[in-house]
């Protein structure tokens, strides 16, 4: 038998001198509530030296949940993977519809090429840019043909170096102030119109990047795995099956026109719950983790469909939703819209999902006598900060894709009414808010969940043994 004092601490270290068989001092490092038996409550490693002194710091995996309780997981998530599972086989396409090219944007045949040479030659002479036949120059195209004749072009020579045609040489005239200008060797992108004159069927569309893309992929894969170490190269395993899902079943699903919506909701699934299980391992935490994935999710949905019909978004604002809405106009474009608010806010969630059923994992593991209600509290303060920096972060990271957009603007001197009320703006707008009101609910959500779930009772409890951390020896509780 041993009997003990401990003496609390307000920075949450313990302090017990006891007496009795081989103990004679110890400490315990962790939040520790200052009263006890002695033998502190901070789980982790224990290490003995032979004067009797023991250390207890607070790491090592929590121990599981019940098993009545896994098995009350298990009841919510097998039927929704099972309905997941029943969604892709019922949606899955048989392959993208075919249809005719237009030549237009990205629907045109391409080839690889190659600048073989650039000579300077005059404008003037090869009629680059035309002078307007009523000589006015105030407009801007005006002023942009007479700097087109006054100054000097390059002519490239380009050899096709792929497809039917592979050798083939066709030049391309780039005036001076042309955004791309081409340099010999440099390998371009060219687009084939069959239906053109000889001379005019091939012309650069693009320069090839797929090597300095490549190599930054590449940079991206091996600081992931360097700093994940395994858990780096199973998020990347999950995020190569993100995109398979993407492009197997979510693209061609919708292009065959069953309902954007419910394929983005049965794909986002898909996406969740694969990710999360093979980043983070098949536990009740992660379960936790996508439970409360799953309810924000169906918030940003009903939202989303609210908000976009109320606000009358059709979703077809630029040239690229125009051209997919030309070439399949069964396609339901406010629905594409709402399904790209649904996959777009998934990323975030599973961050902040996954990290607030850590945090509270983390604090319980830390004092395990924290009841439910204190997690939460506990758990929602480290939440509120999460909010902040992710809330900012879609805000600025959508001011910074729009930048060109929102400089026109502000040429255009429009009033701040007017530029949020222009569809093009108000479709992110929309998109933006009600994604953060899905990220601010799944905070309150996750944690209450998590909170719930850990508390609840362990098996070390229910055995009547404090589980040991690394290297550490079990500790039978008094």
């Amino acid at each position: 038998m041993t009997s003990s004092q401990q003496t609390p601490d307000p920075h949450g270290h313990s302090h017990g001198h006891g007496t009795g068989d081989g103990a004679g001092h110890g400490h315990d490092h962790g939040p520790s509530q200052g009263s006890g038996n002695g033998s502190g409550h901070g789980p982790g490693h224990d290490s003995g030296h032979g004067s009797g002194h023991g250390h207890s710091h607070g790491h090592g995996p929590a121990a599981p949940v019940s098993r009545h309780l896994r098995r009350v997981i298990a009841a919510i998530l097998i039927p929704f993977a099972t309905a997941v599972v029943v969604g892709l086989v019922v949606l899955w396409p048989g392959g993208s519809p075919p249809h005719e090219r237009t030549g237009v944007g990205f629907d045109r045949q391409t080839q690889q090429g190659r600048v073989v040479a650039v000579e300077q030659v005059d404008c003037r002479d090869v009629n680059a840019a035309q002078v307007p036949p009523t000589g006015d120059t105030s407009t801007p195209q005006g002023r942009e043909a007479v700097a087109g004749q006054q100054g000097q072009c390059e002519k490239a020579t380009i050899e096709v170096t792929s497809g039917p045609d592979k050798g083939r040489t066709f030049t391309e005239i780039v005036q001076p102030d042309a955004p791309r200008q081409l340099e010999e060797g440099t390998r371009v992108v060219v687009a084939y119109a069959p239906d053109a004159p000889h001379d005019l069927q091939y012309s650069v569309t693009d320069v090839n990047r797929k090597v300095p893309m490549a190599v930054l992929a590449g940079i991206f894969a091996l600081a992931v795995v360097l700093v994940g170490r395994l858990r780096g190269l199973m998020a990347l395993v999950a995020l190569a099956v993100s995109f398979l899902v993407l492009t197997l079943f979510i693209l061609p699903a919708i292009l065959e026109g069953s309902n954007p919506l419910v394929v983005a909701v049965v794909g986002s699934s898909a996406i969740m719950l694969l990710a999360l299980y093979l980043c983070h391992g098949l536990s009740a935490r992660t379960s936790v983790a996508v439970l409360g994935t799953l309810i924000s999710l169906l918030l940003i949905g009903l939202l989303g469909s609210f908000f976009i019909g109320w606000a009358s978004l059709s979703g077809n604002t630029d040239d690229y939703t125009g051209l997919i809405h030309g070439l399949y106009p069964e396609i339901d474009m406010s629905g594409l819209l709402l399904a790209g608010v649904i996959i777009g806010s998934l990323g975030v969630l599973d961050d902040v999902t996954v990290t607030q059923t850590s945090a509270v994992w983390e604090l319980h593991q830390a004092d395990p006598r924290m009841g439910p209600r204190a997690l939460y509290r506990a758990g929602i303060r480290i939440g509120r900060d999460h909010i902040a920096s992710v809330v900012n972060t879609l805000v600025l990271a959508y001011a910074g894709a729009a930048l060109p957009l929102l400089l026109l603007f502000t040429i255009a001197q429009s009033s701040m009414g007017t530029v949020a009320n222009s569809e093009l703006v108000a479709e992110e707008i929309v998109r933006t808010l009600v994604g953060s009101i899905g990220l601010v609910a799944s905070v309150p959500v996750t944690t209450a969940l998590a909170a719930l779930v850990v508390s609840a009772d362990r098996p070390a409890k229910e055995a009547g043994v404090r589980t040991p951390g690394r290297g550490g020896r079990r500790r039978r509780a008094k």
